[in-house]
């Protein structure tokens, strides 16, 4: 019996994003991680332009089983793509004020997006993923130099990181030559030592120096060798 609506829920998870901004807003030095979202990215090319990200993120288990409740309407065990239809629109609008915790940049300028298109959640395995593409209101070449996107809370409440194996991929259309590589700015490296130090190690479960782990932005830069 369906004891509490998906509009309900939906809001529910929507809240955990505005409760991250206050969070940051009361705590700017730092919070603890209470969701834990691994991130996968398809970075979309287009006659030799880059056009935008097609994003995957998928929830912990704990938050999963959380946000799921009373969204089984058939009763039947699964969790189908319309059954959770209203639970995406909902996050997908609570995203927006937050920019979708994405910051795409060309050297130091933004790189602004449209709002999200073909966006979905799938419950697959235990886990529950929400899928959508952010297009760029303007493309950028694909051989731009610095051309470099993160996602990241920077309040810490959500901690976002890239899956282990092959986390960002090149679309079809991607001009030979062109690669992506993780990681993190030497600027911030410091900030990250000290940040993980006052959580005991919590912030990063791999090596602090080469940034790997839950809960702290990494960069991930796109280039293309030169013919």
């Amino acid at each position: 019996m369906r004891t509490i609506g998906a509009t309900v829920w939906g809001r529910l998870l929507a809240l955990v994003f505005s409760v991250a901004a206050l969070v940051f807003a009361a705590l700017p030095a730092a919070a603890h991680p209470h969701v834990w979202v691994t991130v996968e990215t398809t970075v979309v090319y287009d006659g030799g332009k880059i056009t935008g990200l097609q994003h995957k993120w998928t929830f912990d288990d704990s938050y999963t089983e959380m946000a799921i409740q009373g969204l089984d309407a058939n009763g039947d065990g699964q969790y189908s793509r319309e059954e959770l239809a209203e639970l995406a629109k909902v996050n997908i609008d609570g995203l927006k004020e937050f920019g979708y915790f994405t910051v795409a940049k060309l050297g130091e300028e933004r790189v602004k997006a449209k709002d999200p298109v073909d966006y979905y959640l799938e419950y697959k395995e235990g886990f529950l993923s929400l899928f959508f593409t952010l297009p760029f209101e303007q493309p950028v070449l694909a051989d731009a130099p610095n051309f470099n996107f993160s996602v990241f809370d920077e309040s810490f409440f959500i901690a976002f990181d890239f899956g282990k194996d092959n986390p960002v991929k090149l679309s079809a259309g991607a001009p030979a030559g062109c690669s992506a590589q993780i990681g993190i700015p030497e600027s911030e490296l410091e900030q990250l030592k000290s940040l993980n130090e006052s959580f005991g190690g919590q912030l990063t479960a791999g090596d602090a120096n080469a940034g790997t782990g839950m809960g702290y932005a990494r960069t991930v830069t796109l280039g293309c060798k030169k013919s």
